[in-house]
């Protein structure tokens, strides 16, 4: 049997079953971007590579999927940072117009070039880091044209990158200046999605449910017209408060929820039954200096799979380091390494929808690699400002750090 790409003499974590799925002395291989064999060394004999490399040793692991990022945006919000330092929360500054307003301002001002210049920086950071796929949502427009501007920008930076882009429309983030939250939110779910879908610039739609944004009442209005047009639904839910977003979310089939810190048990329950992954963003956490914690246990007790993601956004998670935000969702939330490592390959697929194609080294999955310099998984959450990637691999083609 031929095949295009054989990698031996490599350590897999394949992450199938509930573990890493390690695999000690294995072998890998790649025909026409996708994964033909994963299994022990001298199971692949009867394949013969147009290619064959030897990995000398090193980790490989799925390509790394960010499955939350508002990483397209213009502007910078430092001040808020330093008036949080002094005392003042992220409710206080977006009720005096700063937070998410002050970014949609920038993002309406700036050029589809100027935002991709902007943008850029973030996604090669996340790039020299092993992500393979990557979550892009728009919500810093606000207006019909500007979010198109914003997800058609994140779409270029993937082309451009070799970054999988998985684009979100976000346009319920925040009520523009000068509108009427129920007001605008009938033209998100009238104008503003129908076009969207009809333009094929989304995957799913996104809300932010809570009491400085949309109520449930207008986030079940929201989940409605994307359903009625065949996108899927997330959403930002208990982050400040308990708006029950989550379980109303679920009760659409949500691919996630994210955020809920402040979700409760019943919350918890319908996102078990419905299959909607959590998604836990401790960069949001840490940044903003919260102090409630998101349910792990009781997440891991129902079942519900982890995923973690950077949240890299200008107001509440700079973030664009998926290494440490590992790091953070096991030092902060006390996951488990294996936990770490799912949150940014497994789950995090299953967050987008795309547990079918990505997230697992398997044979039929897309061959999205990260080949690691480490001695052992644990380095990958273990270590602070380290960065151990030797190469990514994106669709069986080698893409040198």
């Amino acid at each position: 049997m031929h095949c295009d790409t054989l990698w031996f003499n490599v350590r897999l974590m394949t992450l199938q079953g509930e573990a890493l799925g390690v695999i000690e002395d294995g072998v890998l291989a790649a025909d026409q971007g996708r994964i033909v064999h994963v299994g022990q060394a001298g199971s692949a004999d009867h394949l013969r590579a147009a290619q064959r490399i030897d990995g000398q040793g090193r980790w490989v692991s799925p390509g790394l999927i960010d499955c939350h990022t508002h990483l397209v945006y213009a502007g910078n919000r430092a001040n808020e940072f330093e008036q949080r330092l002094q005392g003042v929360s992220y409710a206080e500054i977006a009720r005096a117009g700063g937070g998410i307003v002050s970014t949609v301002h920038a993002t309406r001002q700036a050029t589809a070039e100027q935002l991709a210049a902007q943008s850029r920086p973030r996604l090669r950071a996340m790039r020299a880091e092993g992500v393979t796929t990557v979550e892009i949502k728009s919500g810093y427009g606000l207006t019909l044209d500007d979010e198109r501007k914003q997800l058609q920008v994140a779409r270029s930076l993937g082309r451009e990158m070799a970054v999988n882009v998985v684009p979100t429309f976000l346009g319920a983030h925040a009520v523009p200046p000068g509108r009427q939250a129920q007001e605008y939110i009938d033209e998100v779910c009238a104008r503003m999605i129908p076009t969207i879908a009809a333009e094929g610039l989304a995957e799913a739609v996104d809300v932010f449910c809570e009491n400085i944004a949309f109520s449930p009442a207008q986030a079940r209005q929201v989940f409605e017209a994307a359903c009625a047009h065949g996108l899927a639904v997330k959403i930002h839910a208990e982050q400040l408060s308990n708006q029950r977003g989550a379980e109303l979310a679920a009760s659409f089939g949500a691919l996630s929820a994210d955020h809920i810190e402040h979700l409760d048990a019943a919350g918890i329950a319908a996102m078990a039954a419905a299959g909607t992954t959590a998604v836990l963003l401790p960069g949001a956490f840490y940044f903003t200096r919260d102090t409630t914690l998101p349910p792990v246990q009781a997440l891991r007790t129902a079942g519900v799979p982890l995923a973690l993601a950077t949240d890299c956004n200008p107001g509440t998670s700079p973030l664009t380091s998926p290494l440490l935000a590992m790091n953070m969702g096991a030092t902060l939330f006390r996951l488990t390494v294996a936990e770490c490592i799912a949150g940014f390959t497994r789950n995090a697929a299953r967050a987008l929808g795309r547990a079918d194609r990505i997230g697992q080294l398997a044979v039929g999955m897309d061959c999205d690699l990260a080949i690691w310099d480490i001695d052992a998984p644990a380095d990958l959450v273990y270590r602070i400002g380290f960065n151990p990637l030797h190469s990514r691999v994106v669709r069986g083609q080698l893409d040198p750090a």
